[in-house]
């Protein structure tokens, strides 16, 4: 049996209705008193003719282009430091028994904590991962897991550019890596802020922040062309026009050489009366235009939709508790949204996991740690060792004992006290 598939062809511009085409074109420079000035012809309806400015005055005013997310220094800033932040952390592969979880050293915990790959450290590859989610990945990052007889060798980072992701059948999907079909099951797939229609596949934020993005890049084009701009003069020279030399640039330029430029600093200027007028106007400057408040106002926005304090991308002032919230909110969610990953594609004993250690991303004072340690080290809660290692000292073998009470007894002689066997107090 034989099915014949009729190829459909999109709709070219000649073929869609003209009352909803609109082209926009140049029709060539046009040379005036003014200079060069391109005419820009709108064709529609009819026929008419817009003049803007000149090029350089439209290249300063217009920001045209495609611009990725990380090409915005906002966006790609507070990327950087969500994705430093997560990588800093250390993956730890822990095992739940009856006593409570407990660390676990082996290869695995090596290759994923240590040796990701021949190429790249923990720190690197996990910041990779995250850099792909909420930029060039658009919410989603795939990495393929390299196996020898069921171990673990490798964890190799697949760019987003050689990726696909569609579904299969109603509920099911696959991956296709440089055209070639795998299975969701034999690939690590981090996904953040999953969709409403594909819940297994990540929106990203591009669509939310590519607004904020354009009016960034729009607010720094706006500041490069004024700075540059030539439009400014601080003292302005009215002439007589009808005269003969001031007439023509030519003349012009030879007043300026011959009662400007050609005095000293501080000198004072000999014009004739009757033929000149200076006058001292103050220039247009960038707080004028109330730039700074619009792009105070987009940061607050990104920093909004990404979840980070305003003071990392320059606006206000640090505040410690919005820090740690941010950890606490942001930080930590996406951590356990890689954590979980692992421990699903990569971990086979069900008493395994992987964990973030999270604790050094807090921000502490050294008083606080002293005073935290102290309560738990007299409670027995902990040792004096791991006291030691919060204040970033070594390991000494002589605080290993654990000491309770006012005197600081080691526990395995609390019971020997007089006053508990009926002696003196």
């Amino acid at each position: 049996m034989k099915v014949q598939v009729r190829e459909r062809r999109l709709p070219q511009a000649r073929d869609r209705p003209r009352s909803s085409a609109i082209s926009v074109r140049k029709t060539g420079p046009m040379t005036t008193k003014a200079g060069s000035m391109p005419a820009v012809q709108a064709s529609g309806s009819g026929n008419s003719m817009l003049w803007l400015t000149d090029q350089t005055g439209f290249d300063s005013l217009a920001c045209e282009g495609y611009m990725r997310l990380s090409d915005s220094p906002d966006i790609s800033a507070a990327v950087n430091t969500i994705a430093r932040l997560v990588g800093s952390m250390t993956i730890h592969l822990r095992r739940a028994n009856e006593h409570g979880d407990e660390r676990v050293h082996n290869e695995l915990s090596r290759v994923v904590d240590i040796n990701p790959n021949r190429l790249m450290t923990r720190s690197s590859f996990i910041q990779w991962i995250v850099r792909t989610l909420y930029l060039d990945g658009r919410g989603n990052c795939i990495v393929a897991p390299i196996t020898d007889r069921g171990r673990l060798r490798e964890l190799l980072p697949i760019p987003s550019a050689y990726t696909a992701l569609y579904p299969s059948g109603l509920y099911d999907y696959r991956v296709a890596i440089n055209g070639r079909e795998y299975l969701p099951e034999s690939l690590l797939h981090f996904a953040i802020n999953p969709g409403s229609y594909y819940p297994w596949k990540g929106d990203g934020f591009t669509v939310t922040l590519s607004t904020v993005a354009n009016s960034l890049k729009q607010a720094a084009a706006t500041e490069t062309g004024f700075l540059q701009s030539k439009w400014k003069p601080s003292i302005i020279v009215k002439v007589d026009a009808l005269a003969d030399e001031f007439s023509t640039k030519a003349g012009r330029r030879k007043l300026l050489d011959d009662y400007v430029e050609g005095s000293e600093a501080g000198e004072p200027w000999l014009i004739p009366a009757e033929s000149f007028d200076v006058q001292s106007i103050k220039p247009l400057t960038l707080s004028d235009l109330a730039l700074k408040d619009f792009v105070e106002l987009d940061k607050k926005t990104v920093a909004t939709i990404l979840g980070i304090p305003a003071f990392v991308l320059g606006v206000g002032e640090f505040k410690r508790d919005e820090w740690n919230n941010f950890i606490s909110s942001t930080i930590m969610p996406l951590a356990q949204t890689i954590e979980q990953e692992l421990t699903k594609k990569l971990v086979v004993n069900p008493d395994y996991f992987f964990r973030f250690n999270s604790r050094s991303l807090l921000n502490y004072s050294m008083d606080e740690l002293i005073r935290a340690g102290a309560e738990m080290v007299d409670r027995m809660a902990m040792r004096r060792n791991e006291w030691r290692d919060w204040m970033g000292l070594e390991w000494d073998p002589e605080m290993e004992a654990l000491l309770a009470l006012e005197n600081y007894i080691p526990a395995d002689r609390l019971g020997d006290q007089k006053k508990l066997v009926g002696g003196e107090t």
